[in-house]
């Protein structure tokens, strides 16, 4: 299959503001890409925008590439395909960023755990509940295993046009551990709760390997190519705050300050769904140069975290659903309490599968102005 040029007449016609954006260059030298300016502490009239699962299901392209994979697994460790998803939205709605295709459960493929997808279950995973289940994992061929989506990243650095920044991203430790231990996805999160709260010593040797396939996966997508990363913690808010600090804060800044000695320069953003009230603490603890905010966090709490780092977000998931006037009120509310720090324009959350494409189309061209 052959993947479409970005840089294409047609593109650059459709998407001429951008275009014009992407060709010019601040006078104070600064990052031409103004997502990475807005990660690192820049305050821009128009704020850069990207979504979370803007590759999925909502876009009827994506449908009909999905199919050409016999699984979803293989459809992520597929370099031409996750390209292709990866720049659909790109294509379509011309965000600032894109983000790699793949999923959070590749961390666990790499170090070996079993690893499945059923349609209308999710993932399904041989789990893993104890020190002796630990001995399955085969972290010595973690890279041979994730080397796919490497290529992805190679092959995307040189598809997009140059005011797109790449992100790479992978799951926090806590969260991949929930999906590790509870064998899919939970509601209850009992049997990981209960491994944490009474054995910490034996369930922080899974947090260990977590963190140490976490990184050595980001810095992998960073040499290929990747120049902003994100840490996708989606569980964290189930968590109370003595074990949230253990489990959320601690193996983030442990990520986090190894990413930053191996690539200095490049940002980290950090997703701590629901953490609450305790979102200026994940900030200060983990060392994230932004952090992106659920739907909830009231525009108050969110203009004083901008004091600590860029802020992401955080416009509800299925008020794009709506779309309207009722969304056109929702991103102004958001641009005008956020606007004058920085800021990145995102979701609260991912895009669900019933967003009508048009929707997006919307959301574009209210934040080009």
């Amino acid at each position: 299959m052959r993947i479409p040029d970005l840089h294409s007449a047609h593109f650059i016609t459709r998407f001429s503001p951008i275009y014009i954006l992407m060709e010019g260059r601040p006078e104070n030298g600064a990052n031409p890409k103004p997502l990475l300016r807005a990660l690192a502490g820049e305050t821009l009239d128009r704020p850069p925008w990207w979504l979370m699962r803007q590759a999925g299901r909502y876009l009827p392209e994506y449908r009909d590439l999905r199919r050409q994979a016999p699984s979803f697994l293989e459809f992520c460790l597929d370099p031409e395909l996750a390209t292709e998803a990866t720049l659909q939205p790109i294509r379509r709605f011309g965000m600032d960023g894109a983000i790699l295709f793949a999923d959070i459960l590749i961390v666990p493929h790499g170090l070996g755990a079993r690893v499945a997808f059923r349609e209308g279950e999710g993932p399904v995973l041989r789990p893993v509940r104890s020190a002796e289940d630990l001995k399955s994992l085969t972290p010595q061929r973690f890279g041979e295993r994730v080397a796919p989506v490497f290529e992805t990243v190679r092959r995307l650095k040189r598809a997009l046009p140059p005011s797109v920044t790449l992100i790479g991203f992978a799951g926090a430790p806590w969260t991949v551990a929930t999906y590790m231990v509870e064998g899919g996805s939970s509601r209850e999160f009992a049997r990981i709760k209960s491994w944490a709260y009474t054995m910490p010593d034996s369930f922080g040797r899974l947090i260990d390997a977590l963190v140490a396939a976490t990184i050595e996966y980001l810095s992998g997508q960073v040499e290929a190519g990747a120049e902003a990363l994100q840490i996708f913690d989606s569980w964290a808010g189930v968590l109370p705050e003595p074990e949230f600090r253990l489990w959320v804060i601690e193996p983030t800044r442990r990520i986090v300050g190894e990413l930053k000695k191996r690539h200095p320069g490049v940002p980290v953003i950090g997703f701590p769904r629901g953490a609450g009230l305790l979102y200026p603490d994940y900030v200060s603890g983990t060392g994230v140069d932004a952090v992106s905010l659920d739907t909830v966090v009231p525009m108050d709490a969110a203009r004083e975290l901008q004091s600590q780092a860029a802020v992401q977000g955080n416009l509800d998931p299925l008020m794009l659903v709506a779309g309207g006037t009722a969304m056109a009120e929702a991103v102004e509310r958001i641009r005008a309490a956020l606007g004058e720090g920085p800021f990145v324009f995102n979701l609260g959350h991912g895009i669900v599968p019933e967003t009508p494409p048009d929707h997006v189309d919307q959301l574009a061209e209210l934040l080009r102005t």
